[in-house]
């Protein structure tokens, strides 16, 4: 008898201290993820820095506040259907309701049972967020703040989340039928937005003074130390962004992708850094222009991102110098075909995001998968990346005709001439220079 005591004793004992332990486990979880999610919004303040010094001085707080309000409309429209289309969605066009995406169920609220969901749910709306800036700088000193709201909405809350519940969710076609891989989001985040953005740009068309019988004018950036600081500040969001692509599990397994394949955040780091080294060295060898130097650093991270856990270091500071390359060809060739591409965000983001998609299938095809889904290979990779710029490209062309038709999609001629700030946001950057006026009540 005495025996039984002592053995029950001791189960309970173990079985308060294995308590303990996966409560600190889950609490591990979430604290990763909370600070990921943290970092990530260094992407957006970036965002704000880059883009108002890209502009000129009349229209450097419509940049700036526009990256704020997109921010903003994002986040809760996520909450409201965008979390929902991620779960919902995975098979194609036709939902499988689920129900606790809802924002009334109790899964999308405090639950001192759930330690999961919120942090996913936020780690998420951040990445849709990132869409939403990576279509901002595109557009800069033409579109009107209400345009660009809406088609922030869309693209944040609704194109791209489809693109990850196909290419992301573990029940996704693109996984299930084609070993679609894509760890650090190259396709699903960034080609997405940038295919978007090239169908908004060819219905807003080129700022004025842009082109002058037909020939390319350069509109030089009021402050480029300011959008040099930005870019490096995305840089360092991007740690957030990356490490919110990794499954932190608490058992035996480690560290996973969001496939479930065996990765560590070591990989992530050789990786993310060699090709932020290769893609600022390869454009500053094509263009010896400090802000495609400095942008060169997107362009390397992203063009490995989708193999992040694969490749070896030295061929991804390999493959980011060559998609400096494509990027800085891919701008000048809209340039000249008319598309006003302020930022260069198509090339940078939708064409390295597509390249890096169909890379792995190139240099990865034939690795296998897990839970029976098929080998990558390069068919699948080239297939899934043209399906996601198609998913990009048809609601951001067709939505912004939409509102150009109504008149709703860019700024008049006289608003744009005399700078955004003064009509749509009524404050100064730089006020020294404005004469003193009467204050408004």
């Amino acid at each position: 008898m005495a025996t039984e005591t002592t053995l029950e004793s001791l189960q309970t004992a173990l079985d308060s201290q294995q308590a303990v332990f996966d409560m600190h486990a889950a609490m591990n979880v979430e604290v990763f993820y909370w600070w990921c999610t943290a970092i990530m919004l260094m992407i957006h303040a970036g965002f704000l820095a880059y883009e108002m010094g890209a502009s000129r001085s009349k229209n450097a707080l419509a940049a700036g506040v526009k990256n704020i309000l997109a921010l903003a409309v994002i986040i809760p429209t996520f909450y409201l259907f965008g979390w929902w289309i991620y779960l919902s969605f995975p098979a194609g066009l036709i939902p499988t309701s689920v129900a606790g995406a809802l924002p009334w169920s109790t899964s999308m609220g405090p639950d001192v049972t759930d330690m999961g969901s919120g942090i996913f749910w936020a780690a998420f709306a951040l990445f849709g967020a990132t869409t939403g800036s990576i279509l901002s700088g595109a557009v800069i000193e033409r579109i009107r703040v209400s345009a660009f709201l809406i088609l922030a909405v869309l693209l944040g809350s609704v194109v791209w989340i489809l693109a990850g519940a196909w290419g992301w969710h573990p029940d996704g076609w693109m996984l299930t039928k084609y070993g679609y891989h894509d760890v650090g989001a190259s396709g699903v985040v960034h080609a997405i937005a940038g295919f978007f953005t090239l169908g908004v740009l060819i219905n807003l068309g080129p700022r004025v003074g842009k082109y002058i019988n037909g020939v390319a004018q350069q509109i030089k950036a009021h402050n480029l130390p300011m959008t040099l600081i930005g870019l490096m500040m995305i840089i360092f969001g991007f740690f957030g962004f990356l490490g919110g692509c990794i499954i932190f599990n608490v058992d035996t397994t480690g560290w996973t992708t969001i496939y479930g394949t065996p990765t560590n955040l070591s990989a992530f780091a050789f990786n993310t850094l060699m090709g932020f080294a290769g893609g600022v060295i390869g454009c500053y060898i094509a263009t010896r222009d400090p802000f495609w130097t400095m942008s060169g650093g997107l362009v390397g991270i992203i063009s490995v991102a989708a193999g992040l856990d694969l490749y070896d270091p030295g061929l991804a500071f390999i493959i980011a110098i060559c998609m400096s390359f494509v990027a800085v060809g891919t701008a000048k060739f809209l340039e000249k075909m008319g598309v006003d591409d302020a930022v260069g965000a198509v090339g940078v983001h939708g064409i390295t995001g597509f390249l890096a998609v169909i890379l792995v299938g190139v240099f990865a095809g034939g690795t296998p998968n897990v839970g029976g889904n098929p080998d990558i290979t390069l068919y699948g990779q080239t297939l899934c990346a043209i399906v996601i710029a198609v998913l990009g490209f048809v609601p951001g062309y067709l939505v912004s005709l939409l509102l150009k038709k109504l008149g709703m999609l860019r700024v008049p001629a006289s608003v744009e001439d005399l700078g955004l700030d003064e009509v749509e946001i009524l404050a100064h950057p730089y006020p020294e220079t404005v004469p003193a006026s009467i204050a408004k009540s």
